[in-house]
């Protein structure tokens, strides 16, 4: 059995406990909140995860910024200088830049480690989609597929992980450019929530408005109806920015509506959160397609 390291970043929005579980190591990128930076571990050292919505809902400002190709020699090298193989699951290049900074990094890292195999994968994914796809590529590391096998799967896969959410609050999306300014304001007064996804360039797309908080929920299950394959067989992944009884909500509707085997809950890290805000919810699953 081939053994490798699987690298992913905190973007994944996996708790420790899975970190550990899936045998992970988790790069914790940077976030500036009202001009303090973090980084966003697994296990919330630096700053726990309510704390965090709590100040973005007080008005302070926060920010993230990728990892560059030095800090991710840094941080990868110890692995190859020890004899290991690292495949490394990156944060869509749709939403960030790191992925160009891990290209940047691993054509130095192959010409210093000639005999070593560095592997990245673009996820195309944010939030536990990337987690999701995390949790397979353990699964099949645990099953003595090979760096090159897990690599392969999760490239011809990860369109089909499918990624629908909503937000409580178009400010956030606002900020970020994916709303505009008139359509937040008029979706605040009339209370329309947008429902979106990540589409296969690992954009982040609006795709339907809906009226009300429990109807844009009730949507993304709606979602998951037409497009799982296999529920059954399917561990869930959803993801909370600070509104638990949310997340639990679209898991008792996915319970009642869809056999699944399992749903795993986590809150949405602040690198991700900063640019979702309090109130997101996201499902993921994999589908037909995304």
């Amino acid at each position: 059995m081939e053994q490798f390291r699987l690298l992913t970043d905190s973007t994944a929005d996996l708790s420790q406990e899975m970190v550990d579980e899936f045998g992970l190591v988790v790069y914790p990128m940077e976030f500036i909140l009202d001009g303090t930076s973090y980084r966003n571990h697994p296990d919330d050292r630096e700053i726990e995860s309510h704390a965090f919505y709590e100040a973005l809902r007080q008005g302070k400002l926060s920010s993230s910024s990728q990892i560059n190709s030095e800090q991710i020699k840094d941080w990868v090298r110890p692995y190859l200088q020890q004899g290991e193989d690292v495949l490394y699951l990156v944060f869509s290049s749709g939403l960030s830049g790191t992925f160009r900074s891990a290209q940047l990094a691993q054509a130095d890292l192959q010409e210093e480690f000639p005999d070593r195999k560095f592997v990245i994968v673009d996820s195309l994914c944010a939030s536990m989609g990337e987690g999701l796809l995390a949790y397979y590529a353990a699964r099949m590391r645990r099953e003595g597929r090979s760096l090159e096998e897990t690599a392969a799967w999760l490239e011809s896969e990860k369109l089909h992980l499918c990624h629908w959410f909503t937000v409580d609050d178009l400010n956030h999306l606002k900020r970020g450019g994916r709303v505009s300014p008139a359509t937040a304001l008029l979706g605040t007064m009339l209370n329309i929530k947008p429902v979106l996804h990540v589409d296969n360039e690992g954009h982040l797309i609006p795709m339907e408005k809906v009226r009300g908080r429990r109807q844009s929920l009730d949507s993304l299950v709606r979602h998951m109806e037409k497009t799982a394959v296999n529920p059954g067989e399917q561990v869930i992944f959803i993801s909370h920015g600070d509104c638990a009884d949310d997340a639990e909500y679209v898991a008792r509707q996915i319970r009642e509506r869809i056999p699944v085997r399992e749903i795993r809950i986590h809150s949405i890290g602040p690198v991700i959160g900063t640019h979702s805000g309090p109130g997101t919810v996201a499902l993921f699953f994999l589908g037909t397609e995304r």
